[in-house]
C-alpha cells in the first residue's frame, strides 16, 4: 500500500500491460480525451460492458487470471475483469492497483449455490485508480445486461468517487455485504487466493475426474443460468 506510484504502473504476468493485445484495447477504449479522470471512466465502461460476467470460468493460474486472456476470451469474473481495467489503465499511463474484499453476495445461482454451499465470495477483486492523488475503486464486474435481468442498479464511475456494489437491488432486496477488505495489490495474490478457495470452496476450484459436478460447473454458461432463474421468478 506504501508502494510509490510507478510500481502501479509496471507490467506483470497477470497484469500484462505490455500485452499488444491490452495495449490496442487501451487505446481504442480510452476515447479522444488526454485527461487521466475521462480517460480512466472511458476504459471502466469498456471492461464492465464488453466483457460479460462469468463466474464459471474460474482458472486460477497466472495465464487465466491474465488481462490478455480476458481480451480472448471475451468475459471474466470479477477478479479478472478488474485485472483488465488495472492493465488497461497501466496501458496509457495511469497508475491502477488491485483490491480485494470478502463479500456476502445474493447474486447467484442454483448452479453456484450447490458448487460453493455459501453465499460468502472471497476475494472478490475491484480496481483502485489513481486520479489527483486520489485512490479510487472502480467495480467493473458486473455488465449492464447481467444487471437488468437481475434488476440490480448498474455500478456507475466518474473518477471522482469510488464505486462499489450496492447493498440492495432495486426492489429493495439485499444484493451485496462487504465483509473484511483485504488490502490493494501491484498484483493478484495468486497463492493466498488459491489457498483460500481450496478451503472454502473445494468443488468448485480442485479437479476431481470423478466429480460430475465439477465439470458440469466448468462447462455451465452463466447467462443461460440467469435466464432460467429470473424466469422462474417472474413466473412465481
Amino acid at each position: 500500500m506504501s508502494q510509490p506510484a510507478n510500481e502501479f504502473l509496471k507490467p506483470t504476468p497477470i497484469v500484462d500491460s505490455d500485452h499488444p493485445a491490452v495495449i490496442r484495447f487501451a487505446e481504442s477504449a480510452k476515447g479522444s480525451s488526454t485527461d487521466p479522470r475521462q480517460q480512466s471512466v472511458a476504459l471502466y465502461y469498456a471492461v464492465r460492458d464488453g466483457f460479460r460476467y462469468n463466474p464459471y470460468d474460474l482458472d486460477l493460474t497466472p495465464k487465466g487470471l491474465s488481462a490478455s486472456r480476458v481480451l480472448e476470451v471475451k468475459h471474466g469474473w470479477c477478479v479478472s475483469k478488474a485485472v483488465l481495467l488495472a492493465a488497461a489503465c497501466r496501458a496509457v499511463g495511469i497508475p491502477a492497483r488491485l483490491g480485494y474484499a470478502d463479500v456476502r453476495n445474493h447474486l447467484s445461482t442454483e448452479r453456484m449455490r450447490q458448487t460453493m454451499q455459501t453465499d460468502v465470495f472471497y476475494w472478490h477483486g475491484y480496481t483502485a485508480i489513481l486520479l489527483d492523488g486520489q485512490w479510487m475503486k472502480a467495480t467493473p464486474a458486473f455488465n449492464i445486461e447481467l444487471c437488468e435481468k437481475f434488476h440490480l442498479k448498474p455500478l456507475e464511475f466518474d473518477g471522482t468517487a469510488d464505486s462499489i456494489y450496492h447493498p440492495f437491488d432495486l426492489q429493495g432486496n439485499r444484493h451485496m455485504e462487504y465483509l473484511n477488505f483485504r488490502g490493494e495489490f501491484a498484483d493478484v495474490p495468486v497463492d493466498d487466493m488459491v489457498r483460500t478457495f481450496n478451503e472454502c470452496y473445494p468443488q468448485a476450484v480442485q479437479h476431481d475426474p470423478n466429480d460430475v459436478n465439477r465439470g458440469d460447473f466448468e462447462q455451465a454458461d452463466f447467462d443461460q443460468d440467469v435466464a432460467r432463474e429470473t424466469a422462474k421468478a417472474a413466473a412465481n
